[in-house]
């Protein structure tokens, strides 16, 4: 049986957010089978808590922010991410401000949470939204039209191009495709992080956003390079963290998909609204589980090797 997963242990980390700049710190826990992913502020009078859902995302400016049950959470994209990663299924993720830590700006410290808490396996059927046919979606016209799309495959893969008119950009790969059965999430996309622009940065900052963005959790640009003294992590790291974020966004689902995830300048937004067309459509999805080898995928199967 493919099963689900959660930590071993609770773990505790501390940061600032990439938006408001303000202190944060936040648990991850261990929670029961079929318990999803779920966010709870504990700074409020009453803490208040919800399950991740496409329809809780209500704000996409540079980022993807939840609400339920009257709290706000923003940037969680990095952590899905990683969550999404690693196969977690089931966590409590207790918080004590409006926004998730950014860390490094990539999703490779709460890789490192992770595995340092330890992943469990739980005597529960992880469950699959399967795809069954092509969704997609599209915005703008000419140099700004943008779209993404799912469609049926029997495993996971992710394809995305980027088209940035910038001199660094000219010299950056511009796609990627991933075959997470083949390819490590871990070693080829958590480690790319977020970036921006400085002649951007004072719009942001008069708009309430990347109040807490240095150099130490973001690339930056000026108008003709990446000002960061350590370079680039990957050659083509730009790309390979719309690829991480497009991860984080569509585990919002709090399940993993089965199907093929290809995107030409899309962002949370557009993610989102894929995810929406998705899962509003009955016809689209169904729910798979795999309890036997003989019933799995093949992709699967290197996926999540403990399937017997």
């Amino acid at each position: 049986m493919i099963s689900q997963r959660t930590l071993n242990t609770q773990i505790h980390t501390t940061g600032v957010g990439l938006h408001t700049g303000a202190r944060v710190n936040l648990n991850l826990r261990p929670a029961p089978p079929d318990t999803g992913i779920v966010f709870r502020r504990i700074d409020l009078a009453t803490p208040c808590d919800f399950v991740v859902a496409p329809e809780r995302v209500t704000d996409t400016r540079l980022c993807s922010a939840l609400e339920g049950n009257g709290a706000k959470v923003a940037t969680v994209e990095h952590l899905m991410s990683a969550l999404a990663g690693l196969g977690i299924d089931n966590l409590f993720i207790d918080i004590d401000g409006p926004e998730v830590p950014i860390l490094d700006g990539s999703a490779a410290p709460w890789v490192y949470l992770i595995q340092a808490a330890g992943i469990a396996t739980q005597k529960a059927a992880k469950r699959f939204i399967r795809v069954l046919k092509t969704v997609r979606v599209e915005e703008g016209q000419g140099a700004s039209h943008k779209w993404a799309q799912f469609a049926p495959y029997e495993g996971c893969t992710l394809s995305f191009s980027i088209d940035f008119d910038h001199p660094v950009f000219r010299q950056s790969a511009k796609e990627m495709h991933i075959d997470l059965s083949r390819q490590s999430y871990v070693k080829e996309v958590s480690r790319a992080r977020t970036f921006g622009f400085m002649n951007e940065v004072e719009y942001l900052r008069s708009n309430g956003l990347a109040l807490g963005g240095t150099l130490d959790n973001a690339i930056v640009m000026d108008e003709f390079r990446v000002l960061n003294n350590d370079g680039l992590r990957y050659a083509d790291e730009f790309v390979k963290h719309k690829v991480l974020d497009a991860v984080g966004d569509l585990y919002l689902t709090g399940h993993p998909i089965l199907g093929a995830f290809s995107a030409y300048k899309s962002g949370h937004g557009l993610n989102n609204k894929l995810l929406r067309a998705l899962t509003e459509d009955a016809t689209a999805w169904e729910w798979a589980t795999f309890d036997s080898a003989a019933r799995t995928p093949p992709a699967l199967l290197s996926l999540y090797p403990q399937v017997a």
